[in-house]
């Protein structure tokens, strides 16, 4: 992505050194996170194996990073940064319903699949595309009967212990 044109909106991506896809990195505790953007609007987090911090390259890339250590620091941290549109509208609806869970809550897909009349493993799937995880908290999504249910597309591994920690540090206490 670095360097890279993108015809949606013509925005311009700020290279990274090395040819990095990201502007930004920020560590967490037993995981990081990959900001990409461009001056405007955040493209997409991706979570990353534990790795050194990037310094952000752009003012927007600050902003992000700001927010995500806010956020780290205090969970009921409010995010306020500009998502670039991305999803089918059926994603969309299921991100917008995702974003209206508290901290501290979850909801289980089956719960998120009436809000959206559809059906719990379309709404798991809608989570796993969400370019904007912790902005967008799909981590608070949970399986029936107190499941973590998959993360990020996976159902183990690395990402659920991502989703646990996540779940943790909110306080909601899932092991």
């Amino acid at each position: 992505m670095g360097g890279s044109r993108h015809r949606a909106g013509a925005s311009v991506t700020t290279p990274t050194p090395a040819g990095n896809p990201f502007q930004a990195i920020v560590s967490a505790p037993g995981f990081s996170l990959g900001v990409r953007c461009d001056e405007t609007e955040i493209q997409g987090v991706a979570f990353l194996e534990p790795c050194e911090e990037l310094a952000p390259v752009n003012a927007l890339a600050a902003e992000t990073v700001r927010q995500l250590h806010r956020y780290l620091a205090d969970p009921r941290f409010v995010f306020s940064l500009p998502l670039r549109p991305a999803g089918t509208l059926f994603q969309r609806r299921v991100w917008e319903q995702i974003a209206l869970i508290p901290v501290c809550h979850t909801r289980t897909y089956g719960e998120v699949a009436k809000t959206v009349k559809s059906a719990p493993r379309a709404v798991g799937q809608a989570c796993g595309a969400n370019p904007y995880p912790v902005i967008v908290p799909c981590h608070r999504v949970v399986a029936a009967g107190g499941d973590l249910g998959g993360f990020a597309r996976q159902r183990g591994g690395f990402l659920l212990d991502v989703k646990r920690w996540l779940l943790v540090h909110e306080q909601y206490g899932s092991s």
